[in-house]
């Protein structure tokens, strides 16, 4: 199946459920009907001289799940509009992606009060006269024909390190690692796919929706993610299946564990960015298998875990993918470990995640020519996302390009102190950021967010224990907090971070000049 049309075409006549929102359900068959409804009641709302461009405000509603169907009818272009975006940034999305219509549930309608979007129509998605209009439309799908490289959606950046922006997102995007997802997890017609992570984002997207329609099976709705609903949801929905991204496995960890935690129908779960530590105790809790990968809405850069991964690793890559030095354009030297497991050489080991053969599965960001360049330096997709190879050809995150740190002269890379520091029980999440050094260079910030007991005598004690931490990767500073900064995808905003420094809130410890004890 090469479009997402192709996909629902396939499944116009299926009465097998498609989707399930608390009590309620569709069959496959009623929902390629609604979502041509959808896409016939958009038609006469947008003007056929400018981009057929919808924006979509909303929840993991029913609604979201039927607008994305009536966009890969092929006769208009999805826009998933970040929830947690506000005033001017939310408003500033939805002119840069050139939205005609904006899409938008009751209960983020506030969001758009006060906000200049020009002559951009809203539309509330339980407004009467709206649903008049869906109810009257025809069943039929609109005529289109897209190719795979067609625009299906636009899907927004998390923004970590920088300004969002419009990832370009095709039918080929979709239907891709829509099939490439079934085969390699043994997904089928019979498993039920819980979806809680938000629909305007990649993750939800392209390893929740787009699998399910891919094989015929069953997208069970939570409207937003909470981790202490999360396991009577898998019951109450008999899910199977469930996808993530961040640290969502994390916060269900942290609710109270009950001895039939493991009762459930959940076989499987898949995402990216979960620490080993909590793959296993996830896994073990629940009674499932986690596969975690790594890869961006970009998608022009996978890395796969395979058995023999090491701990800590994120895997191996696709062919064509390597650590480049940004500035010689060579592939940097593969890791040394000493015997304590420390890169001896993080320096020149370090560099930038480039899929050499060209731009994979990118196929540029919207209206942002000079992002796109930026992404395609020398023909080849340049990621911002740090890492190193072990003499095996495993490769290790090691931060965004903007995480590099240097303190007194010497090169650190944030993530592989994080993952030092959440060896720690106590230690739930771990972030780490710099702030000028009066002298010269930066000074280590790690914020905590903590799950037992730590004290700052405590901290330095857990700290003499890791012999693989090097001496300058001591943090000058630690924030102790209640929660990280966090998109809607629930990846930590490092430059919220920086920004505040060390305020915003939580107790600070600080490490004495030239010591090793915090106070």
């Amino acid at each position: 199946m090469s479009t997402i049309r192709d996909a629902l075409l396939a499944r116009a006549g299926d009465d097998h459920p498609a989707l399930l929102s608390g009590d309620e359900r569709w069959s496959w068959q009623q929902y390629v009907e609604q979502s041509a409804r959808r896409a016939h009641a958009l038609a006469g709302l947008l003007d056929p001289g400018r981009p057929a461009h919808v924006g979509l405000l909303m929840d993991n509603t029913p609604e979201m799940v039927f607008q994305l169907g009536a966009a890969g009818l092929g006769a208009h272009v999805a826009i998933g509009l970040n929830t947690t975006r506000r005033g001017a940034a939310l408003a500033a999305d939805i002119v840069r992606a050139d939205c005609q219509v904006v899409l938008v549930d009751a209960r983020l309608e506030p969001l758009l009060d006060g906000v200049d979007l020009g002559e951009v129509r809203v539309v509330r998605s339980d407004d009467p006269a709206w649903t008049a209009r869906v109810q009257d439309a025809p069943t039929t799908p609109p005529v289109a024909s897209p190719v795979p490289g067609s625009l299906f959606m636009l899907i927004f950046t998390s923004g970590t390190s920088g300004e969002p922006k419009a990832v370009r997102i095709t039918h080929e995007k979709i239907t891709y690692p829509g099939a490439y997802l079934t085969d390699r997890l043994g997904l089928g017609r019979n498993d039920v796919f819980y979806v809680s992570m938000p629909l305007f984002h990649s993750n939800s997207v392209m390893a929740g929706w787009g699998p399910a329609l891919t094989c015929g099976a069953t997208v069970a709705l939570a409207e937003t993610f909470s981790a202490s609903r999360l396991l009577a949801d898998v019951r109450h929905y008999g899910a199977t299946y469930l996808n993530y991204v961040g640290k969502p496995l994390t916060y269900v960890l942290a609710t109270p564990e009950l001895p039939d935690d493991a009762d459930n129908p959940l076989r499987l779960a898949f995402g990216n960015e979960a620490g080993d530590r909590d793959i296993k105790a996830f896994a073990e809790r629940f009674g499932c298998v986690v596969v975690d990968g790594f890869g961006s809405t970009e998608n022009a850069v996978v890395i796969s875990r395979i058995p023999g991964t090491p701990p800590g690793s994120l895997g191996v890559p696709l062919e064509g993918i390597a650590v480049l030095d940004p500035g010689t354009l060579q592939e940097c030297p593969r890791a040394v470990l000493d015997d304590t497991g420390r890169v001896t050489n993080l320096d020149e080991a370090t560099g930038e995640l480039v899929n050499t053969t060209g731009s994979g599965q990118f196929a540029g960001y919207y209206n942002d020519e000079a992002a796109t360049a930026e992404r395609m330096r020398g023909g080849m997709y340049w990621s911002g996302d740090l890492a190193y190879r072990d003499q095996e050809g495993f490769v290790y995150y090691a931060g965004r390009t903007a995480d590099w740190l240097r303190v007194d002269g010497e090169n650190l890379a944030a993530a592989p102190i994080e993952r030092i520091l959440v060896r720690h029980p106590a230690i739930a999440q771990a972030a780490a950021y710099a702030v000028p050094d009066p002298a010269s260079g930066d000074q280590l910030v790690t914020a905590l967010v903590l799950v037992g007991e730590l004290t700052p005598s405590g901290f330095e004690r857990f700290l003499d224990e890791q012999p693989d931490l090097g001496t300058k990767s001591r943090p000058r500073y630690v924030r102790i907090m209640d929660d990280l900064p966090r998109t809607a995808t629930n990846k930590v905003l490092k430059r919220a971070l920086k920004l505040q420094g060390l305020r915003g809130g939580g107790t600070v410890w600080v490490r004495e000049e030239r010591g090793t004890a915090y106070s």
